[in-house]
This record gives structure tokens, C-alpha cells and sequence, in this order.
């Protein structure tokens, strides 16, 4: 089996969220072969992309005679045309391609998405969408969710919580949640223990439940 971590990425459609994935991914030096039909946009990413063509990804002799068969990972990241979608990510399937994110724009489209065999079944729009509301509702500095009902955010320590160590702090048997990690004013993160002190200037990281996190903020 090849090695993930060092083999090529094969990205079709060059939309807002796929131009982003290609770029990323070409940033952090991971090879990116980035396919779209529309030829002005190819056109506008062959400066940042080393590999990037126009081609009809829903013809399986076309991705064929661009080796698609060959990638151990792929994104396909057509939206707009659920048809086209789930048919390049069949076409990805059958041509044995062991690992598929697919993005998805609304939950019956995810849930056809799954069942012709893509891996992992992306709502970008959604997503963002829901990291904004509880960003603009609360203290909330950052809020990523990890899974179905678990979440880390990045925020300030209340009053509570600064000057005493985490351990006498109670804060898990009062909200149920966990802080992970502080950053002091002009530092990089580290890892919290029951001993770590926070002051008013530090950020932290905190784990739990969705429930609870939000028990958690709004009480902040």
C-alpha cells in the first residue's frame, strides 16, 4: 500500500473551497495534481498550482489518462453540481482510490456521497457558518468541533480561574470541561497542568462537550 503521508493529492474542482485545499496543500509542499472544466480559472491558478488542467472529471477515460488511479487520496470538491459530484466521486471509487473527501452542500447530498463510497463527507459552508455563530454569540477567540458533540475553543480565563492553579479550580466538576493548553502574552502554548497558574493575559484552550462548552461560554 503506498504511504499517504508522501504521495500526491488529487484535487477536482477549483472553486472557492477547492482553490483553498490545492493552495494549502501545494504550501505545506505536498504535490497537487488540481483538475477543473473551466479554462479561465485554470488558467488564473497555473501560476500557484505546479500541476493544474482542464478536464472533464465526470468521464472516466479522462481521469484515467490522468493517472487518477494512481492517488492514494483525493478531494473532490465540486458543490454546485451534485450530479457531477457524485459521479466523479464514483468514478474515484471504482478506480480504487483509497482515501475520498467530498464536499457537500447540503445533508441529502452527504448522505448520497457516503453511499457511492466517499470516505469523508465535508459541509464547508455549514461548518464555517456554525464556527461564526458561536465565535459572534460568545467570548469565544476560535471554536473548532472535533466530532458529533465535542468541541475545543480558544478564549481568556475568567476571574475565577486566575491566580489559583488549575487543579483547585474545580473547573471540570463545575462545567465539565478540560483546559488543555495556555499561551502566555509573548509565548507559544504548552500543555496545562493541575500546578499551571493563569493570569489575565493568557489564552487557553478548552475541550468538552458541545453542551457543556456552551454552559461553559456563556457563563464566561
Amino acid at each position: 500500500m503506498a504511504n499517504p503521508k508522501g504521495d500526491p493529492v488529487l484535487v477536482v474542482g477549483l472553486g472557492r473551497y477547492g482553490s483553498a485545499v490545492a493552495l494549502e496543500l501545494t504550501r505545506r509542499g505536498t504535490e497537487v495534481l488540481a483538475i477543473d472544466s473551466r479554462p479561465k480559472l485554470v488558467e488564473s491558478l497555473a501560476g500557484q498550482l505546479a500541476h493544474v488542467v482542464t478536464a472533464d472529471a465526470t468521464d472516466p477515460e479522462t481521469l484515467q489518462q490522468l493517472n487518477a488511479q494512481d492517488f492514494y487520496r483525493a478531494v473532490v470538491a465540486i458543490g454546485t453540481n451534485v450530479e457531477a459530484s457524485v459521479l466523479v466521486t464514483s468514478l474515484l471509487v471504482d478506480l480504487g482510490v483509497d482515501t475520498i473527501w467530498a464536499k457537500a452542500v447540503t445533508p441529502q447530498h452527504g448522505r448520497i456521497l457516503s453511499r457511492v463510497g466517499a470516505h469523508h463527507v465535508v459541509f464547508p459552508e455549514h461548518d464555517m457558518g456554525e464556527r461564526t455563530a458561536h465565535l459572534v454569540s460568545g467570548r469565544m477567540l476560535d471554536y473548532v468541533e472535533i466530532d458529533e458533540n465535542f468541541a475545543m475553543i480558544k478564549t481568556t480565563p475568567a476571574r475565577d480561574f486566575v491566580g489559583i492553579p488549575l487543579g483547585e479550580s474545580r473547573l471540570r466538576s463545575k462545567f465539565g470541561v478540560t483546559v488543555v493548553a495556555v499561551k502566555s502574552s509573548g509565548e507559544q502554548f504548552t500543555y496545562a497542568t493541575a500546578e499551571t497558574v493563569l493570569t489575565y493575559d493568557d489564552t487557553i484552550t478548552v475541550v468538552g462537550t458541545i453542551d457543556d462548552i456552551e454552559r461553559f461560554t456563556n457563563w464566561l
